[in-house]
């Protein structure tokens, strides 16, 4: 201001000359954004053009065309088919019916139509629709045709219904399976007609059960059930027992009936504890319903509540009317076993429970050659079973 007041008269003063502008090119100032989207405009409308302005099939992709009838020769196609082959496709025919899905055997929940026949046994004998797969192994149930294991494994043999005034009896043999060649010997020297129940614990099961049920036997699995001195008394590994929840009972349950295959339901090992509460019993009967097995309670507790859930639930059912060897001699056996005709005689049938041991086993088979021959009829045990007894 000082300046201007000084300056003369008439007289301007000099404009100042403005500073000279530089160029700042630092990466912070440049239009980064206006940059990438004026090149990608660039690129759509490239790509753009090309598709509206070049014919190319191919999308650009390196081609090379190779005539197959080209000159030269190819020995091996010459050694395959002298003078060459032509080939012909046929045009694509489109599936015009209902397509079928093939689930496989070790599907458990595969849905077979409804109606049709069971799939064809396995090397152990038994039928995969048959089978659930489980965390211990396969365990029986219903068939999705609605086929039970009870139904799909029991012998063909005379009932009630048709025996046609025959007396009817049904002999178990319990504890099999454990001793390899005692075992073998029951298979081999009893009439196919007696009724053999494996226990849960010996080797090669699946291999000897099927060899039972090649010779005609009628197969049952013995569940270990908790007696009224146990541990004193202890019937074995996974033994089901009062007073646990059920679904531990249940695991236990499954897991002895994944050692083998082909029974057509249980029978009790020990269990009159078990088998007399009702809260306990339940679930294990419910289950036997709902895979389609049947129960044979061996007669040793009138405590057992099993006719009554048994009932319950539907279940095939049958009782033991007494045991065979209490004493395990020759007289005894023989004296039980004339008790057990008496039976069958007041009441048209009978049902006999009797151990493996080879003195029991000889006798039983003993008995059995000329019983025919006073009127009465082995049968296996699935034919005096019934549901709701």
């Amino acid at each position: 201001m000082a300046d201007d007041l000084s300056a003369p008269l008439g007289r301007k003063r000099a404009a100042a000359k403005p500073a000279a502008r530089t160029l700042n090119l630092a990466p912070s100032n440049l239009p980064l954004a206006r940059i990438a989207f004026g090149v990608a405009a660039l690129i759509v409308v490239g790509v753009g053009a090309r598709v509206l302005l070049v014919n190319d099939p191919m999308g650009g992709r390196p081609v090379s065309t190779i005539s197959v009838n080209a000159g030269g020769s190819n020995a091996v196609a010459e050694t395959v088919a002298p003078g060459g082959v032509t080939i012909t496709a046929e045009p694509e025919t489109p599936v015009s019916g209902p397509g079928i899905t093939i689930v496989g055997d070790d599907v458990p929940d595969g849905d077979p139509v409804p109606g049709q026949t069971l799939e064809t046994a396995n090397a152990d004998g038994l039928l995969p629709d048959l089978l659930e797969e489980t965390e211990h192994g396969a365990i029986p149930r219903i068939a999705a045709t609605g086929e039970t294991p009870f139904e799909a494994y029991q012998k063909p043999s005379l009932t009630p219904a048709t025996a046609d005034g025959k007396k009817l009896i049904a002999v178990v043999v319990t504890g099999l399976g454990l001793n390899e060649t005692g075992t073998a010997n029951a298979i081999d020297t009893l009439p196919a007609a007696v009724t053999l129940a494996f226990a849960p614990y010996g080797t090669g099961l699946n291999r000897t059960v099927a060899s039972a049920r090649a010779g005609g036997h009628e197969i049952l699995l013995e569940v270990p059930l908790e007696p009224f001195d146990y541990p004193e008394s202890d019937p074995g590994p996974d033994t089901l027992l009062t007073g646990q929840a059920p679904r531990d009972n249940l695991d236990k349950l499954f897991n002895v009936m994944a050692k083998f295959g082909g029974y057509v339901g249980l029978i009790n090992h020990m269990g009159a504890r078990f088998t007399s509460s009702t809260a306990d019993f339940a679930p294990i009967m419910e289950e036997l319903g709902a895979r389609g097995l049947g129960y044979i309670d061996d007669g040793s507790s009138n405590r057992s509540v099993a006719p009554q859930l048994a009932n319950a639930n539907n279940v095939e059912f049958g009782r033991a009317d007494m045991w065979l060897d209490p004493v395990p001699s020759r007289a005894s056996v023989m004296e039980q076993l004339g008790s057990l005709e008496q039976r069958a005689t007041d009441t048209g049938q009978a049902i006999g429970v009797i151990s493996a041991l080879p003195i029991s086993v000889q006798t039983l088979a003993e008995w059995a050659k000329d019983v025919e021959q006073r009127g009465f009829a082995i049968v296996p045990v699935s034919a005096l079973m019934k549901a709701g007894a």
